[in-house]
């Protein structure tokens, strides 16, 4: 193998947020190039590909910094390509991003801003925090497989949003306002699945539900805050569970689930905490799940937190947002 590469390598998904991540791209390279970012890069060309990219770049290479360009997906393939490499430990690695569109959950957390400039000067300053991960297990006709996630996970309702979104995508269409008519026309007859929810090995619920969010982060759905109190850092998955509502009430609610105030205002909604989730439905197989735009298949889920396992750069100023925010400032 060779040696420790000291340069970023640049993950570029041309195809995020629906051809403008590959449109910008020349725009966001010259900025790198202008704040003397010195970095290698690749450029995707199908769904999964950074996965394979970062993971052999890292093994092969000796990259211990990656960014990726584009939106939560993007950010999700990076995560798994390092998590799935075997060279380094995952906490010796650092991960950067410059967010394209106007989705991206995970940035919201931190309060990035969607300013190509800005964002690669916050990369150059390399303020890092040291961030949680997902691990969850499924099963693809009964063979357990393995995903990472860095933000938040989803089933019921929210996976069913999340394939109509990205059938949208491949038509060359998005937006909020088509994530919202989505989200209506999923929920219009949606059949409730019945799960049985088990957190740190304890039954905590058992009932028919619209949707459960599984998040290390307080964001998903283009702006949703539907894990409200959710710490990136404290070691704990914040599990948001919403049984069956009616069309009319969701719509009514639609502004209290983008401040995160529903989990109090709807007595449909249930929270728990917890290290290690698992959600088991009737029927066994019934639920898919989502990761950051990707649909996994089939339940049962089991999620187990892999604490403070990587260094995310953010901000200087998101560093003082969580008392036990633990991480390093490389400002001058």
């Amino acid at each position: 193998m060779n040696e420790e590469n000291t340069k970023w390598l640049v993950v570029v998904n041309p195809k995020a947020s629906i051809g403008k991540s590959g449109k910008d791209w020349p725009e966001i390279k010259q900025i790198l190039v202008n704040e003397g970012i010195d970095f290698d890069f690749v450029v995707t060309e199908y769904q999964g590909h950074a996965i394979g990219l970062v993971r052999d770049s890292i093994t092969e290479k000796g990259y211990r910094k990656v960014i990726a360009v584009g939106g939560d997906g993007t950010n999700n393939e990076v995560v798994n390509g390092i998590f799935t490499q075997q060279r380094f430990p995952t906490e010796e690695i650092t991960m950067g991003i410059v967010p394209v569109g106007t989705g991206n959950d995970w940035r919201r957390t931190f309060g990035f801003e969607i300013d190509y400039h800005e964002n690669v000067k916050i990369i150059k300053a390399c303020n890092t925090f040291k961030h949680d991960v997902g691990k969850v297990t499924y099963y693809n006709d009964g063979d357990p497989q393995v995903r990472y996630f860095i933000n938040a996970a989803g089933t019921g309702l929210d996976e069913a949003v999340c394939q109509s979104v990205n059938a949208l995508k491949q038509q060359g269409k998005g937006g909020a306002a088509r994530y919202m008519l989505s989200v209506a026309k999923c929920l219009y007859g949606f059949d409730c699945t019945r799960i049985r929810l088990e957190v740190d090995d304890q039954d905590v619920f058992d009932d028919e539900i619209l949707s459960v969010g599984v998040g290390i982060c307080r964001y998903k759905g283009g702006g949703m805050m539907t894990m409200p109190n959710a710490v990136p850092n404290d070691g704990l998955f914040d599990i948001t569970v919403i049984r069956k509502v009616s069309m009319a009430k969701f719509a009514a609610n639609v502004s209290k689930i983008y401040d995160g105030t529903f989990v109090k205002k709807m007595q449909e909604v249930s929270t728990f905490q917890g290290r290690k989730v698992k959600v088991t439905s009737t029927p066994p197989h019934a639920l898919k799940l989502e990761t950051e735009g990707e649909t996994l298949t089939n339940s049962p889920f089991e999620f187990e937190m892999l604490q403070q396992s990587i260094n995310m750069v953010v901000p200087k100023k998101a560093l003082g947002l969580w008392p036990m925010a633990s991480g390093s400032s490389n400002e001058r």
